[in-house]
């Protein structure tokens, strides 16, 4: 199961093509929801299934992750799985700091401050995404910036 922003082209073109690619080149069989999504969508049976049935799951946090509710609502499942059955998560940091994930300073910052008034109705919505975001970054991932493409 990989989950990305699709809101950032580069990242579904370049990088997670060419990862899913090799992975099934290894013999891995994965997930990639290709779906268009609608705003306000929730995360759907199909998407909800493959998450759960997998044993793994990667995660690409570019610098738009967060301004997406529908990766934010994957993360939350994700993160269910990795507490409830021990499933592997691997975080991929895509020109994306893990310090600003963290601290959801920059990009992160101005997605959540978004949030906050999009779901302001939601009191618990928000920082649940928020406190998964916190979680997820302090697993043992993978930074890549620009200077690491060729």
């Amino acid at each position: 199961m990989m989950s990305f922003s699709a809101l950032e082209a580069r990242t579904r073109k370049n990088f997670t093509c060419h990862l899913n690619d090799a992975l099934i080149r290894s013999g891995i069989i994965t997930f990639i929801d290709n779906r268009e999504v609608e705003k306000g969508d929730e995360i759907s049976s199909l998407l909800s299934n493959a998450i759960r049935s997998s044993s793994l799951s990667i995660i690409i946090f570019s610098q738009n992750y967060a301004s997406s509710s529908w990766c934010l609502n994957e993360l939350l499942e994700i993160l269910e799985c990795y507490e409830t059955r021990g499933q592997i998560i691997l975080p991929i940091f895509y020109h994306a700091s893990p310090s600003d994930i963290r601290k959801q300073n920059g990009t992160y910052g101005e997605a959540f401050a978004k949030h906050e008034e999009r779901f302001k109705e939601m009191k618990d919505k928000v920082p649940k995404w928020r406190a998964a975001l916190t979680q997820v970054v302090a697993l043992s991932g993978w930074d890549l910036k620009p200077d690491d493409e060729q």
